[in-house]
């Protein structure tokens, strides 16, 4: 398998973004599906998430371009990083 790239979001409490969640979870389950998403999902206290994809960095560019959520009050793109795992990238 080739890299995949990870995404770290953090988030404060606006409700803009609480609101927006849903809708995205509902594009991140589509993603899994499609098999263009690995995992996601927020740290334990909710200060951020990971999301880590089996697609290109222009890809991912694209998912987000595609869904609102990214650009959301509440919400920032802390990192968008290209990654070559040597283990468990199945």
């Amino acid at each position: 398998m080739g890299g995949m790239v990870v995404l770290e979001l953090a988030f404060t409490d606006d409700e803009r973004r609480l609101a927006a969640r849903p809708a995205h979870r509902e594009r991140l389950a589509r993603l899994h599906a499609e098999g263009r998403l690995a995992a996601a999902g927020p740290w334990q206290d909710d200060s951020g998430a990971m999301l880590v994809f089996r697609v290109d960095v222009a890809a991912v560019r694209e998912i987000m371009a595609a869904d609102p959520y990214y650009t959301t009050p509440g919400v920032t793109v802390v990192s968008l990083r290209p990654w070559r795992p040597v283990v468990g990238a199945g």
